[in-house]
């Protein structure tokens, strides 16, 4: 895991690089948590609310700042589609300013099942 971006599932984890698998189990149990952020964008007829990559939050992070890039993009782009933008950019804008949407226990059972460092997956 150290320097390097998680791939659980193929799923990219931003904000966890240079942290082995035991001090990511301490920060979960610190409070830490996996996040995702949504976005909107339309073009008039066309409408997509799509998920950012996972963020790792550090515990005690409320993670509203890392969500303020999508929450722009949404106020920006989102709103231009009809129906969806009208209907998806405030769904969108919700998830962002509360932090993102908790994925701790769907990320931590994935990381469970991937070997550790080092292992070969075999047994000995």
């Amino acid at each position: 895991m150290p320097d390097q971006n998680l791939n659980s599932a193929g799923v990219e984890i931003r904000g966890v690089k240079g942290l082995s698998r035991a001090d990511l189990e301490r920060e979960l149990a610190a409070g830490g948590r996996f996040v995702f952020y949504e976005y909107c964008i339309s073009l008039i007829v066309v409408t997509l609310r799509r998920p950012s990559a996972v963020h790792f939050l550090r515990g005690g992070s409320r993670g509203v700042l890392r969500g303020l890039p999508y929450v722009l993009l949404s106020l920006l782009l989102g709103w231009w589609g009809v129906p969806w933008g009208i209907i998806y950019t405030p769904l969108a804008l919700v998830t962002d300013l509360t932090g993102g949407c908790d994925v701790t226990a769907q990320m931590r059972s994935s990381l469970l099942q991937q070997p550790a460092e080092g292992s070969t997956g075999r047994a000995s």
